[in-house]
């Protein structure tokens, strides 16, 4: 079962997917997969924190980092039995688009990442619970680059949605069920 956690920063969705994590473990323990990366000191000191919040807890976590290579690393990881908390997708798109040198086909390549993604998501064997922004909710970016983001991260998350039994929109910490309530035409 794969499950998506959305919403605005600070909103309170790595909490939520964490709680629910734990309730759905069987054994009281589960992978914790972080994607983001440690580029200057308050980014390394965010890290540290979480690292530090997962070891204080009761609830027993291994953490793998992994910025780049989320799909192979879900598709190692998917048929364990331990359930799998990524977090964030967005984090890992912000990593894969900048990854890209030549900017030509950066739109291009990056899609396609996605789409890798999207199919370890739809074939993983297990629980699966993924966090990401909803990063269009806000202004309209003002150079190509974030534009580009912000429509990369709307389209992926929408994919991503389609694939995934329950999808939470977490909203000033409090968490809605949004599939179920879904409006089909």
């Amino acid at each position: 079962m794969s499950i998506l956690v959305t919403g605005g920063a600070r909103s309170g969705k790595s909490g939520f997917a964490e709680r629910l994590t734990a309730k759905l473990a069987p054994a009281q323990q589960a992978v914790y997969v972080a994607t983001g990366q440690a580029f200057d000191e308050e980014m390394k000191a965010r890290i540290a924190l979480h690292r530090q919040q997962r070891e204080a807890g009761s609830f027993r976590w291994e953490t793998l980092e992994e910025p780049l290579e989320l799909a192979a690393l879900l598709e190692r990881l998917s048929g364990s039995g331990k359930p799998v908390l990524v977090d964030c997708l967005t984090l890992w798109l912000s990593n894969r688009l900048l990854a890209v040198e030549d900017r030509s086909d950066r739109q291009q390549r990056v899609e396609a990442e996605i789409a890798v993604l999207e199919r370890s998501v739809e074939g993983f064997e297990g629980i699966l619970i993924l966090v990401t922004n909803e990063v269009g909710d806000s202004i309209v970016p003002e150079y190509a680059l974030g534009r580009l983001y912000r429509d990369l991260a709307g389209r992926m998350n929408a994919r991503l949605a389609a694939r995934c039994g329950q999808v939470f929109l977490v909203t000033a910490g409090i968490p809605v069920e949004l599939k179920s309530r879904e409006y089909l035409l």
